[in-house]
This record gives structure tokens, sequence and C-alpha cells, in this order.
């Protein structure tokens, strides 16, 4: 998982690992406990499948295409500025590269071990990534979990009132997180219906004014 977690955050642009774990607890906060003892083995067994590679100095600015993307741009110009403020040798800037972004694309779509709230968090943090088909896969396995372990649930009639509101409480936040689910689904059931714009080969031919 958080192989995963790397790769997406290195496929907005280059990043230092101070910038990857910070990332790691603010945009994907249900890994917000990797600590850098978790995160260098991470990024070093990643640099030795190739999956990525550590770019310093100068070289940054050389090796680093226009990404097209906003976030991307954002991402690389704040890697260079953290290279120029402090000098070449005081951080690693990883970078990924074109096998990292296969990697980075076979973990999201593989089928998943578990549907658990960490592992579905991560995957629709870089829901962007998936085809239209398998966002609505995910969030209806999800929903499917969800529903399953709440009819599961049963009160033990011999909790006091106590541990019984503790029940209800986590009842009415899975019950939350399914009306939420059931939102998203809707919302991409309604972009696969959309019908698609036919583009015309044909070239236009100009109206003739009258006389």
């Amino acid at each position: 998982m958080l192989d995963l977690a790397i790769l997406g955050l290195l496929d907005d642009g280059p990043l230092h690992g101070y910038e990857i774990r910070r990332r790691l607890r603010a945009q994907l906060g249900l890994i917000a406990n990797v600590s850098f003892g978790s995160l260098y083995p991470a990024l070093a067994r990643l640099e030795k499948a190739g999956d990525l590679i550590v770019v310093e100095g100068s070289d940054l600015d050389e090796s680093l295409p226009a990404t097209g993307s906003l976030s991307g741009e954002r991402a690389a110009n704040r890697a260079k500025r953290i290279v120029g403020t402090r000098g070449r040798r005081s951080k690693k800037i990883y970078q990924l590269t074109d096998g990292g972004q296969a990697t980075f694309q076979s973990l999201l779509n593989a089928p998943p071990t578990t549907d658990d709230q960490r592992s579905f968090g991560l995957r629709w943090s870089f829901a962007r990534h998936l085809a239209p088909h398998a966002r609505l896969a995910l969030l209806e396995r999800r929903r499917a979990q969800l529903v399953q372990g709440l009819g599961d649930d049963s009160t033990d009639p011999g909790l006091d009132e106590y541990a019984q509101s503790v029940v209800r409480h986590a009842a009415d936040g899975v019950a939350h997180d399914i009306a939420w689910l059931d939102e998203l689904i809707a919302v991409e059931r309604t972009k696969s219906q959309e019908p698609s714009t036919p583009v015309s080969n044909e070239p236009s031919t100009p109206t003739s004014a009258t006389a």
C-alpha cells in the first residue's frame, strides 16, 4: 500500500522525502503514521526496481519534461526551489520513471486483497487514474462490504446503555459512509451515461450567401 501511495504522489511531479511524508499525512491521512524508517527503505526499493530515480541539483532542470499537469508543474517548481535554497547535497529529489508509472497503474488496478477503509481510501484518492468502470466497481464493492457488515452487527442485549451507545454510534457512521458511497455511485453512473459528442472528420462547408 505504501508503494502505491508513493508512486501515486510522484505521478504529479518530483518530490523529496520530507514532502512525500508530508503529503502522505495531509493528502492521504489514512496512512498518516508512516515513519521515515518505513518511507526511505520503500523509496530505496522502488529506486532499485527502476520505478523512480533520484534527481539532484541542476540535473532536475535538464531531465524534467513538462508534465501537462498544473499540480505536476507546481510540484516540479517546488522541488527546484528546495534544491536551490538548500543546496544539492541536502535533499534527494525523487522522480517517477516510465516503469514507475506502469507499476503504479498495475498496483492501482490490481484486485485488492482487502477493501478495508485504508485500502479503499487510498485507491479512491487516485481514482482519477482509473477507468470509469473501474471507479464504479471500486465504489460498489466497498458499498456491498459495508452493507454486509452493517447487517452482521447485532447489539448484544447484555451491553449496558453506555456500551450500546458506542455500538449505535459505529452503526450510524457506517450508514453515513453508505450514503456517501451512494452519492458517488450516482455521479459515476451519470458520467457513464453522458453521450459523447461525435467528432466529424468531414470538413465544414461554408454557407454561401444568396444575392
